[in-house]
């Protein structure tokens, strides 16, 4: 840590005064807020990558990924009164955030460059050997901003439904669904037990909730469950692509995108053994490439690539028409 400071002011002269990779940001500051901060920080160093601290809040939700729409990198939410393994989780997701967008900013400038090592030979996954009849996209780490560069990609018109597990709290899954949907391409909403499933509409697993997919005659449809967590996460993307897979007998797309650790790893296994199909984001513009990685390095991802591409390649393996 090269400076902590009390105010949004505070911050833009330390940023005068040290090199500076990556800032958390608390939304609310005296002086100068955080979301007055935003602003002023990135015009000062463009290649900032900020982490707005925010509340568990509905409230704090909205600005924090207001933020993320405006330029900041990724969010955290402060710990609430939950004590001690509260404090550690907090720290944990920080600090994975903070390695992971510092890593990011000079990947991105080329100050790694002479770091580079040759890459780990991996293998691509098989095409899929199943009709697609169903998109399921799992997230993290630097998971909205994934999204919300991804949906505009997808357009407005995919012939399947969308399905989505992002690991977020309870109070941010219906803010992050509004704000997919103010993106004006795919409806997004939260999902709910018995919701069925519509062609070019994103549903949602709520925060502590696993999002299940089951068959109904000729629909889909939705089951939430509070069944134990998987991966240390509720929801989880694992038991999103088991139960998916087995709806569509197989015929499941899966978008794994940036995040911490291996969830949706044996999901994904189950997806391809039956004849479905993976993409992964690469690592170079994954802030983790943990859950992405994880499935590369099993050889079971069809495609490799970077987030830019990855809606075009998803619109094309789906047949969606320009």
């Amino acid at each position: 840590m090269v400076a902590r400071v009390a105010n949004g002011q505070a911050a833009l002269d330390a940023l005068k005064l040290h090199h500076v990779d990556v800032v958390v940001l608390d939304i609310e500051m005296p002086v100068m807020d955080g979301m007055a901060a935003l602003p002023a920080l990135l015009a000062a160093d463009p290649g900032l990558r900020i982490i707005m601290a925010s509340t568990l809040t509905t409230r704090g939700a909205d600005i924090a990924l207001q933020a993320m729409r405006l330029g900041a990198a990724d969010y955290v939410p402060k710990p609430s009164a939950g004590g001690v393994a509260s404090d550690r989780n907090f720290s944990v997701e920080l600090i994975e955030k903070i390695k992971g967008l510092a890593k990011l900013r000079r990947r991105t400038e080329g100050a790694l460059a002479a770091q580079v090592m040759l890459p780990e030979p991996l293998h691509l996954g098989p095409r899929p050997r199943k009709p697609l009849r169903l998109l399921a996209i799992g997230s993290s780490t630097g998971g909205p901003n994934a999204l919300f560069a991804l949906v505009p990609a997808l357009g407005k018109n995919l012939p399947v439904p969308v399905i989505l597990t992002q690991h977020m709290p309870p109070a941010f899954t219906p803010i992050l669904a509004e704000h997919i949907t103010r993106l004006g391409f795919m409806p997004c909403r939260e999902a709910h037990s018995g919701d069925i499933l519509h062609n070019g509409e994103i549903l949602l697993a709520p925060g502590d909730r696993h999002l299940l997919i089951h068959r109904h005659g000729a629909s889909m449809v939705v089951e939430l469950s509070t069944a134990p967590p998987e991966n240390f996460c509720r929801p989880a993307v694992d038991p999103m692509l088991r139960s998916a897979c087995e709806a569509t007998d197989g015929g499941l797309l899966v978008l794994m995108l940036t995040g911490m650790g291996h969830d949706g790893l044996l999901g994904t296994r189950d997806v391809v053994n039956a004849g479905g199909a993976a993409i992964a984001q690469d690592e170079a513009s994954s802030v983790v490439w943990g859950m992405p990685g994880a499935i590369a390095r099993e050889s079971l991802a069809y495609a490799i690539l970077p987030l830019a591409q990855i809606g075009a390649k998803t619109r094309s393996m789906l047949g969606a028409r320009p």
